[in-house]
């Protein structure tokens, strides 16, 4: 004899099947999701919460959370790096204070959150560094060994490192790769931006250039339109500012000593500056450099090779002498020269400038 079932039998049987299935699926999913939530919480606690021995944590300037989560993580301070991430999204503490810290693997990664977001734990372990304006990129790699410690042969190891420089590059918009010429003695010479800094005493080489790159991005940046407008190139302007550093004292001679270069630039005329010669064969200011005016060098503007601007910077140019070179005084001067107490005159032609070079060896003006 042959049983058929009824359709609402079968509907209770498919449902309640269903029913377990789904159950089943639930159970699942929640012991999975329990299993990430208490591997997430996990992660959040301490390392080891016995330990309170100190570690020296470096954050550096620049470093956003991926790269700060990262280093943690090497460091042993943190259990997972991933779980650091999402922990400092969802708590809104993304921005951190670039310092020397002193941390345990006792804190959890919320102690260590709220550490770097508020600057607490900071070693208070610097050295202030002035870098002057109008010097070289040699004395500022001499600075940073004698206050850090850096040896200036790294320093300057460091600033020819190609791979190092198209970082750069990269990474910053006002360098371009006109600072791989092969002819550059210092690739960075006149990017780095004069002033007083306060830096950790055990900042890297990277970290520290990367303070002065920042501070001259942040000048260069108002007048970015203006550079654009000059049709002339960040370092075509750099070169120029550090003539016009040398050159010129005062903020009024730098606007006009400035004008004259670019009226011999506009011209075709040879720049004939001597601070260059100077730098071409790297001597110092009180050496005499009557034998080398005339030979071929690409920073001698007053040899037969370079007709326009050098290859580069000769110093690391200050402020004004840097807005003097993108804004320079519109004048009719094509000539200067400087007495022995460093006041310029200004003439419009060689005719006037033999007579002011007359005058002041006759009244013994002239420096010798």
């Amino acid at each position: 004899m042959t049983m058929n079932l009824s359709n609402e039998n079968i509907e209770k049987k498919v449902t309640h099947t269903f029913s377990k299935i789904f159950i089943v699926i639930i159970i699942i999913f929640t012991c999975i999701f329990g299993l990430i939530v208490g591997t997430f919480i996990y992660n959040l606690t301490p390392v080891d919460k016995k330990n309170n021995e100190k570690i020296n944590f470096t954050l550096q300037s620049g470093w956003g959370v991926i790269k700060t989560a990262k280093e943690l993580k090497k460091s042993g301070l943190i259990h997972n790096e991933y779980a650091f991430l999402i922990y400092s999204k969802m708590t809104g503490n993304s921005i951190f204070l670039a310092g020397n810290y002193s941390l345990s693997k006792s804190m959890s990664t919320d102690d260590i959150l709220v550490s770097i977001s508020k600057g607490e734990n900071i070693i208070k372990d610097t050295v202030v560094i002035t870098f002057v304006e109008g010097r070289r990129f040699t004395e500022y790699a001499q600075n940073i060994e004698d206050r850090l410690g850096i040896k200036s042969e790294e320093v300057i190891k460091k600033c020819k490192d190609r791979e190092y420089l198209k970082r750069l590059i990269s990474k910053y918009w006002f360098i371009t790769d006109e600072i791989l010429n092969d002819k550059l003695y210092y690739p960075l010479e006149g990017y780095l931006y004069p002033n007083t800094y306060e830096f950790y005493k055990n900042e890297d080489i990277e970290s520290v250039l990367d303070r002065l790159l920042t501070e001259m991005d942040k000048r260069l940046e108002p007048y970015k339109e203006d550079i654009i407008e000059s049709k002339m190139s960040v370092h075509s302007l750099l070169t120029l500012a550090s003539m016009v550093e040398l050159e010129a004292v005062t903020s009024e001679d730098r606007l006009l000593v400035s004008g004259v270069f670019h009226n011999r630039l506009n011209s075709g005329i040879a720049l004939g500056s001597d601070v260059t010669t100077y730098y071409a064969e790297q001597k110092k200011f009180t050496d005499n450099i009557n034998a080398d005016i005339g030979k071929c060098n690409a920073y001698n503007t007053r040899g037969s090779c370079v007709k326009g601007l050098p290859v580069g910077p000769i110093c690391n140019p200050s402020y004004t002498s840097i807005i003097a070179a993108i804004n320079p005084n519109n004048t009719k001067y094509f000539y200067f020269i400087a007495d022995k107490n460093n006041k310029l005159y200004y003439a419009e032609n060689y005719e006037e400038h033999t007579k002011i070079y007359n005058y002041l060896k006759e009244n013994n003006l002239y420096p010798e």
